[in-house]
This record gives C-alpha cells, sequence and structure tokens, in this order.
C-alpha cells in the first residue's frame, strides 16, 4: 500500500510540474529578477499545494482549478490571465481524471474498491461491492441485469 501511494504522489507532482511549466514564463515580465524569482517560486508552491490537497481529500475539493486559478492570477499581467486560466483548467482536469479512475479502481480508500452504481443524484455509490461483484448489497440487482443480458 505504501508503494502505492508513493507512486499516486509521484503522478501528482509530475501534474504539478506540467501546470508550472506551461505558465512560468507568463509570470510578471517587467518587474526585476528578485520578485520575478519569489512569484514562481509562490506560483509553483501554490501548484503542488493544490496537487497535494486532491490526492489527499479528492472527494470535498469543489473546483481545484479555480482555486489554483485564484491564487495565483495576481502574478500575471492581465493579458496573460486567459492562457493561464487555460493552462490551469487543462491540467487540473487532467489530474481529477487520474484521481477518479484511481478512486473507481480502488486505488486510494485504502485498496477498497467501490461499488459500480449511481446514486438517484448522479453520485458514484460509496458502498464496498460484495465480494468477487461491482456492486454493493443495494444496486445488486444491476449486476443480475447485467450477466443476464
Amino acid at each position: 500500500m505504501e508503494e502505492r501511494a508513493l507512486q499516486l504522489q509521484s503522478c501528482m507532482y509530475q501534474y504539478s510540474r506540467a501546470i508550472y511549466r506551461s505558465i512560468k514564463d507568463l509570470i510578471e515580465p517587467y518587474a526585476d529578477h528578485r520578485s520575478q524569482l519569489e512569484s514562481r517560486r509562490d506560483v509553483l508552491v501554490a501548484c503542488e499545494q493544490t496537487m497535494e490537497r486532491l490526492a489527499k481529500d479528492p472527494l470535498y475539493f469543489s473546483k481545484p482549478d479555480r482555486a489554483l486559478f485564484q491564487d495565483i492570477r495576481r502574478y500575471f499581467p492581465i493579458t496573460a490571465q486567459a492562457q493561464v486560466a487555460w493552462a490551469v483548467q487543462e491540467g487540473v482536469g487532467a489530474a481529477v481524471a487520474f484521481i477518479e479512475e484511481q478512486i473507481e479502481a480502488g486505488a486510494l480508500d485504502g485498496g477498497i474498491a467501490r461499488c459500480r452504481a449511481t446514486t438517484r443524484k448522479g453520485k458514484p455509490c460509496q458502498r464496498t461491492p460484495l465480494p468477487e461483484r461491482d456492486y454493493c448489497p443495494s444496486h445488486q440487482h444491476l449486476e443480475r441485469t447485467r450477466v443476464a443480458a
């Protein structure tokens, strides 16, 4: 399990660095060298913190792309804000998709798989499926129809 956590941490690090690399050259170009370095450091830290929080608490981190953009937008000139917003949205979107795949595969939550059904509100069921099945006791009727078809 520890090996899996290290692999997840490494993947999230790569997403963080990819976002940073795509926007670092857009940081306020007319600032002095020291201010630029501090701004780059702050942007990198914000990217890393966002990915870290996303990895630790993916179910309760609403709109991580918007949160990251709000944290870093002050370091960029107004002319680059749309490009930064797009890069953040794409990078965080890829990280969220990766995290969702890991959750569905049962790699998170201690390696416990989750039921493949969705609730009436369209959210994934959070219950544990029956042994050697894809669905929990509440949704086991879905497995029968799938097997019978």
